[in-house]
């Protein structure tokens, strides 16, 4: 039996949202200046012994993945800047998760922090996979999911994906 510190931590602001599949969470080890690199250490060892299959960063940067290599965790890059258009990028990444979902894969998304950008991520993902409702109705639900309200950066990304009368 492993003791606690062999099993690592949850990374800060973690939230599920498809249950044991697709969760998000700030980078591991932090963001800009709080990043602690033996705080990263425990977190991806957390995902490592909760059985997480995949990371995803969407860091416009490549920053971390090394150490998801040294642990054992594949990764994957698919940077999305703030400079970048949503549309640029993310019916891509949506494609990429339907596969890794469908596969079998447990799949940790990141961002720097976890924030509007990337809770517009995911209700686009969640409107993309068919999840019941309007926009608003999955921003609500999304924001349920990681206890706070979703801004108008991730509003705007949610729009620019899903325009009204338009296919996701």
């Amino acid at each position: 039996m492993k003791n606690k510190w062999a099993r690592g931590i949850a990374p800060r602001y973690f939230s599920w949202i498809v249950k044991d599949q697709l969760a998000i969470s700030e980078r591991p080890g932090g963001y800009a200046r709080n990043h602690r690199p033996v705080r990263r250490h425990e977190e991806i060892l957390w995902l490592r012994e909760t059985g997480f299959t995949l990371v995803v960063s969407l860091l416009p940067s490549p920053h971390n993945l090394h150490a998801y290599e040294e642990l054992g965790i594949p990764w994957s890059h698919v940077p999305f800047s703030p400079t970048v258009a949503p549309r640029e990028v993310l019916p891509g990444l949506y494609s990429q998760l339907d596969g890794w979902l469908g596969g079998g894969e447990r799949v940790l998304l990141h961002m720097e922090e976890l924030g509007d950008r990337l809770m517009g991520v995911m209700a686009g993902y969640l409107l993309h996979s068919g999840f019941p409702g309007s926009p608003a109705q999955v921003i609500g639900v999304v924001e349920r999911m990681v206890g706070r309200q979703m801004g108008p950066d991730g509003r705007l990304i949610v729009n620019e994906v899903f325009a009204p009368g338009e296919p996701g």
